[in-house]
């Protein structure tokens, strides 16, 4: 597989930075400290650069064997579930899976993770409570990254495939690029990862456009240098789509893209969506980061939190840990089949198929289901954040548009709005990605979204100003709370 070139003379590597300390130490000579400073790069430096065609070459090859790796990931997860939660009830002669389902099938998730969180190298990637993911995947790390996610989210861990796939996608994208390279040009590593991700998950959020907006955003940056990011990332979540779509249709396997199978109708906002649908989307806001409060308090028990002055623990006491919050979890979910009397697949997993059967029916839920439905997932999403390993976006959707829809009979508001609103506030509040969270928002409404934007806006940038305002004064509390403690130590 080729790799970007250097270039001859006078064609640098547009993903090199000048040193800003070059020439200043007190023993350059003269000349060099009146050189010239060194010109940003243009974008037509930047796409005349061999280096960086080469690299977008590197990309289009790259989307095909990443697509294809998480292509049947993904299809595999999903014929697990389904085995877990209907075929294997139905084997033993269940109408459905009973109330006191998930608790074995948590159990046996805890138990297969735990040597792989304590033994596998990359401890099946990155906690989900601290996002989506960090520095890019080293290759080594991409089976334990597979394995931790195979064994958490078919049975019914409350989290979704988006980080093991970026994680996967990433590391995998690595290896187009021999180690003594990477090492060469440390450069090539977040954008191949960034290419790779975005290839792994170029349809897992029902569109590729998703995937390269999330990139976009992410990254924070401008000019050439998100040129630099974003055109290989978009050529490999576009091939990843073909891919995906090509053996989706050829295999007959589903993948479980989030996605709505039908959108309920909606009109165009009137003021009492506005009305109802800010507060609304504070609640939803206030739930989600209170969930991702108890994540951040369970990773504290797993392992250790250095900024609660908690120490890790043994690798004997996170094993155990782990699989009393994945039991925990499993607890969650039956409570609420009990408390409804409602199967327990609509809390566990990730939520997708029990969003399209929400979106599809809202009607067909009563507001007390819809609350417990929050409560309980809220609950076991919180502590699968600090324990267990996938993704944290597609639960708090279905979290939000549970809560949306509920709140959908206040006067003025409606289902429809309820849901916007939920599916909006939601995803800001998790990715603290506003533009993001609107344009999958906007997907997942399909026809409806142009008549919905206007709400889904307002509602993202509220989401997020509550959020970071919310977190900023827990952040402001953790010291003031940590004092008395450190106080009554010293005396």
């Amino acid at each position: 597989m080729p790799e970007p070139s250097d270039g001859p003379s006078g064609s640098e590597d547009p993903t090199a930075r000048p040193d800003p300390t070059a020439g200043t130490g007190p023993a350059s000579p003269p000349a060099a400290a009146a050189a010239p400073a060194r010109p940003d790069p243009t974008l037509h430096g930047v796409l005349r650069t061999k280096g960086y065609l080469g690299l977008l070459v590197i990309s289009a090859l790259v989307g095909v064997p990443v697509s294809l790796a998480a292509f049947w990931f993904v299809g595999l997860e999903h014929q697990l579930q389904h085995w877990v939660w209907e075929s294997l009830p139905d084997a033993l002669g269940l109408d459905r899976a009973p109330w006191w389902w998930p608790l074995p099938a948590l159990l046996l998730a805890g138990l297969l993770l735990a040597p792989i969180v304590t033994r596998v190298p990359g401890r099946g990637g990155h906690i989900p409570v601290d996002g989506m993911g960090g520095p890019p995947v080293p290759p080594r790390a991409v089976p334990g990254v597979v394995l931790a996610a195979l064994a958490c989210l078919p049975l019914g861990a409350v989290l979704g495939p988006e980080a093991p796939l970026m994680a996967m996608g990433g590391g995998l994208a690595l290896l187009a690029v021999r180690p003594s390279r990477r090492a060469a040009r440390p450069q090539l590593v977040p954008v191949l990862g960034a290419a790779g991700s975005a290839a792994a998950i170029s349809t897992i959020f029902g569109s590729p456009l998703v995937a390269a907006v999330m990139m976009i955003e992410a990254a924070g940056l401008g000019g050439p240098q998100l040129l630099l990011l974003i055109m290989p990332c978009l050529l490999a979540s576009g091939i990843g789509a073909l891919v995906f779509t090509g053996f989706g249709h050829w295999t007959g396997l589903s993948v479980g893209a989030l996605s709505l199978p039908s959108e309920p109708p909606a009109g165009i906002p009137d003021p009492g969506d506005f009305l109802w649908g800010l507060p609304v989307a504070v609640v939803v806001t206030v739930v989600c980061v209170s969930g991702q409060l108890l994540g951040h308090r369970v990773k504290a028990f797993t392992v250790g939190d250095p900024l609660r002055a908690v120490p890790p623990p043994t690798a004997r006491q996170t094993a155990l840990r782990t699989v009393l919050c994945a039991v925990a979890v499993g607890g969650c979910i039956s409570a609420y089949a009990l408390l409804t009397d409602r199967s327990p697949e609509e809390a566990a997993l990730s939520g997708q198929a029990t969003l399209g059967v929400l979106a599809a029916n809202p009607a067909a839920w009563s507001v007390y289901a819809l609350l417990m439905l929050t409560l309980c997932k809220t609950a076991a999403w919180g502590i699968a954040l600090g324990s267990l390993r996938g993704g944290p976006i597609f639960p708090a959707v279905l979290i939000g548009a549970a809560l949306g829809v509920a709140c959908g009979p206040l006067p003025g508001l409606g289902m429809e709005s309820g849901l916007a609103v939920g599916l909006a506030a939601a995803a800001t509040s998790v990715t603290r990605l506003p533009v993001t969270s609107t344009v999958l928002a906007a997907e997942l409404l399909g026809p409806e979204a142009p008549d919905s934007l206007p709400l889904l806006l307002v509602t993202a940038v509220t989401s997020f100003v509550v959020g970071e305002l919310l977190r900023g004064y827990i952040e402001r509390r953790r010291p003031q709370r940590a004092a008395p403690q450190g106080a009554a130590r010293a005396a």
